[in-house]
């Protein structure tokens, strides 16, 4: 059996350079090599439920293998494609944690700040580089804001984004995750990037996507994300 760190390596590998890493990811899934810390934090998503409103695909496993091969398919696009792909595997690696079930609905809220931790801890155990690490973890913490400024939520942090991380990148790894979900409508999910990015002042949308059939800050059509992600505002 391979040690740890050679299939820390392999995975890297086949994130890299497939296609469709889902394929090998799925392969370790049913087999024992994920029952082994780290590791075992992926296996807790293959049982982690989601809202089948918003995640009709099933699992937070399911999920995360249609947004890894959503990314493998624009990884050229990003500027950092290996902190950028990682990201793609651990975005929802703080659902496990943070799941649970209220009043019949589902909810997994603050899974990304959750997530970030636990990124820095699994990718600690394999690497030195704490830049690396770092850029991975903010790409994972971050990742929730497409759904919080484009819905002018109190948690959205553009300014943190912005200090932080790459909006960019961030918009890049946003439309994965939506489009990683069974159903997903890809030409409005590349509207909604683009709307976030210009709420976020950005002026490269046009590096990313192409136009959509209606003009430029004019879409009004609200946000079709899980919902059930984003916490409610507290009452103060």
């Amino acid at each position: 059996m391979a040690s740890d760190t050679s299939l820390f390596e392999e995975i890297e590998r086949h994130l890299l350079s497939d296609e469709m890493p889902s394929r090998f990811l799925s392969e370790l899934a049913g087999s024992s090599a994920l029952g082994e810390y780290p590791f075992n934090m992926l296996e807790r998503l293959q049982t982690t439920p989601q809202s089948p409103r918003y995640h009709p695909e099933g699992s937070a496993w399911n999920h995360t293998l249609l947004v890894v091969d959503e990314a493998a398919g624009i990884k050229t696009k990003s500027a950092d494609p290996r902190a950028f792909m990682w990201a793609a595997l651990l975005h929802d690696i703080g659902k496990p944690s943070t799941t649970v079930r209220r009043n019949a609905k589902i909810t997994s809220y603050d899974h990304d700040k959750a997530g970030a931790l636990l990124a820095r801890e699994f990718l600690g155990v394999f690497i030195a580089d704490t830049d690396f690490i770092e850029r991975t973890a903010r790409l994972v913490r971050y990742h929730m804001q497409i759904l919080f400024v484009g819905r002018n939520l109190p948690f959205a942090d553009v300014e943190g984004m912005k200090r932080d991380t790459d909006v960019r990148e961030i918009a890049l790894l946003g439309l994965c995750d939506r489009l990683g979900r069974q159903g997903a409508d890809r030409q409005q999910e590349q509207e909604n990037i683009r709307a976030f990015l210009e709420a976020c002042n950005s002026q490269s949308a046009d590096r990313f996507y192409k136009a959509g059939s209606g003009q430029r800050g004019q879409n009004s059509k609200q946000l079709r994300h899980d919902h059930s992600n984003a916490p409610r505002e507290r009452k103060r």
